[in-house]
């Protein structure tokens, strides 16, 4: 017998062992994400995919679907929380859009897009993080990276590497290169693995090309995230 979680007042089918997400994802139902890959086992790290299911906060990207469970997706309340956690994450790290190489393929930005943001509303924090251009083929900028993990359970799961780690807790985490001098070089990362695309950001970057697609001509300039993905 077919299941059926409700969202938003659409009646949506599941099966045993679907998440919400997996679930609105298979009826073309958008629910902001960004720490989320249907390649990887969900981490509910980012929050932004926070729903109301039976009247109670809730993960949908990690959260199984229940039979007739009555969920919430696009109330104004869940809105404004996503946006605060939006604005937050923009003036936790150096996002320049308008020179930034992922602008108009960036998931963070296509998300404030979404919601209609269009400039942060806290005090920027300025953050000096390091940047290693130390690899032939790639770069990472720390003050771009937003600490969804992706790039690291990308490494060990599809790489078969264990490439990046997040080191310390709350405002002290940090993505750091599992390398005798912490520096990508010294790693086995490489151009043609799964963590060099996973990047929801523009913190990990290919060296030698850019704006090869043209500004305003990438996939998020021509339609909103919720139509075409976010797992480009």
């Amino acid at each position: 017998m077919t299941q059926h979680i409700i969202i938003d007042k659409i009646k949506v089918p599941f099966v045993n062992g679907q998440t919400i997400m997996q679930a609105a994802n298979a009826a073309n139902i958008y629910i902001p994400h960004l720490c989320h890959n249907p390649k990887l086992e969900p981490r509910s790290s980012c929050k932004i995919c926070t729903i109301k299911l039976n009247n109670r906060y809730v993960s949908a990207c990690d959260t199984p679907a229940v039979s007739k469970g009555v969920i919430e997706n696009n109330t104004e309340e869940l809105i404004n929380n996503r946006l605060r956690l939006l604005q937050m994450l923009f003036v936790e790290g150096n996002h320049i859009c308008p020179a930034c190489e992922r602008s108009g393929s960036c998931q963070l930005q296509a998300i404030a897009y979404y919601y209609k943001m269009l400039a942060p509303q806290f005090t920027h924090f300025y953050p000096k993080n390091k940047v290693d251009a130390s690899h032939p083929d790639f770069i990472i900028d720390f003050n771009r990276c937003i600490l969804c993990g992706l790039c690291v359970r990308a490494s060990i799961k599809l790489d078969q590497k264990h490439v990046f780690a997040l080191s310390g807790r709350g405002q002290n985490m940090q993505l750091i290169v599992n390398s005798k001098s912490g520096k990508l070089s010294d790693s086995d990362f490489s151009k043609d693995d799964q963590a060099a695309k996973i990047c929801p950001v523009g913190a990990i970057l290919p060296k030698h090309k850019g704006y090869e697609v043209p500004v305003g001509q990438r996939i998020y300039d021509q339609k909103l995230i919720d139509i075409v993905g976010d797992d480009q």
